[in-house]
């Protein structure tokens, strides 16, 4: 099994768990909450490897990770999934994971992410005519994320998943090229 797919699997798992009303927590707010404890772990090097060198016991592992939790006052569900990852030794993951979890909980939500590239920052009116229309493209509600790609001469160019929106001028007169050389 990959890496990428068993951050997937606890991915998963979580967002089934974050998702029943029950739980108190919502996805945003236990992505939040790990968010801040991953940017804990990612700013001291020395957590970092005393939460993932085998050398240390489970025991003081989840002892520093309590205490983590206390002070960035973690939700009992994030405090647990940390423990989970501690106990199965992937707390490595964690970075994996939220990607994943983010990932899933857009899916579910009826989100789809789109990659955007423009030559120059975009305005706010430019952003939304961009999403207006990838929403109609997809018929998905869009969390978007603008690039600046000095590389484009004009226009823009959205990534959706696999698909490829090409609205560049490089891609219209690739277009009107490809046309051309057909029709001689």
């Amino acid at each position: 099994m990959t890496l990428s797919s068993v951050a997937t699997r606890y991915a998963k798992a979580l967002a089934d768990v974050t998702a029943t009303a029950a739980s108190g927590l919502s996805p945003e707010d236990a992505l939040s909450q790990l968010r801040a404890f991953a940017s804990a772990l990612a700013a001291s090097r020395e957590l970092e490897n005393a939460l993932t060198t085998p050398a240390v016991p489970t025991s003081r592992k989840r002892a520093v990770v309590g205490r983590i939790a206390d002070v960035l006052k973690l939700s009992p569900i994030a405090r647990n999934f940390l423990f989970v990852l501690i106990d199965h030794r992937r707390i490595a993951l964690l970075g994996a994971i939220l990607h994943s979890f983010e990932l899933i909980v857009d899916e579910r939500l009826g989100f789809a992410r789109a990659e955007v590239s423009s030559p120059r920052e975009l305005t706010d009116t430019q952003r939304g005519a961009i999403n207006a229309q990838l929403e109609r493209l997809t018929g998905k509600r869009i969390r978007m994320r603008v690039a600046v790609d000095p590389e484009l001469i004009g226009g823009v160019v959205a990534r959706i998943g696999s698909t490829v929106y090409d609205g560049s001028v490089r891609g219209q007169l690739q277009t009107l090229g490809r046309r051309l050389s057909t029709e001689r």
